[in-house]
């Protein structure tokens, strides 16, 4: 586990979710990458235990998600496909996975399905925009926070990146 994630999770611990960050430091230190395409999802499950979200994606896969958010940065996606086997495992709280949400055609399921379920809402009644908010580790070092906007339709329509307002980024 990153040094940086350890230090964020003990003054996480010291605080009133204390049992939530012990549970989430033991699954932090699992490996989620690691569990091959091919793998079945009874493997998995052994090692991540049961997903937080599951959601049927249109191309026939589930998508498993093991989130860490309140507090962390990281949400794991399992893709099974029919058969139970896993297509690929991966972090999608980056830059890279939130530059794939497709502004104008994306949404509110869509970045559900991708992302889970957001660690913040909001609404603007002057924008008439909806903001969902999920925490990640921009670049790997800058404690963040990007925000989806979604018109009263639920299509998304910006997306944006900023600081965590509950880190300190001195």
């Amino acid at each position: 586990m990153n040094p940086i994630h350890v230090m964020k999770y003990r003054r996480w611990l010291s605080t009133r979710h204390a049992p939530i960050a012990v549970t989430l430091l033991v699954a932090g230190c699992a490996t989620p990458a690691s569990i091959p395409p091919g793998a079945s999802q009874n493997d998995v499950q052994a090692r991540l235990g049961a997903p937080r979200e599951v959601y049927h994606l249109p191309d026939g896969t589930t998508r498993w998600l093991y989130p860490t958010q309140p507090a962390g940065e990281y949400t794991w996606a399992a893709d099974i496909d029919a058969h139970g086997q896993v297509v690929s495992i991966k972090q999608v709280l980056t830059t890279e996975e939130f530059g794939r949400a497709k502004i104008g055609q994306w949404t509110t399921q869509d970045v559900l399905a991708h992302f889970g379920r957001p660690v913040e809402t909001a609404y603007f009644p002057l924008m008439r925009r909806h903001v969902w908010s999920y925490r990640f580790l921009q670049d790997g070092v800058w404690y963040s926070m990007m925000h989806f906007y979604f018109d009263p339709d639920g299509v998304l329509r910006l997306t944006q990146a900023g600081p965590d307002p509950e880190e300190d980024q001195n």
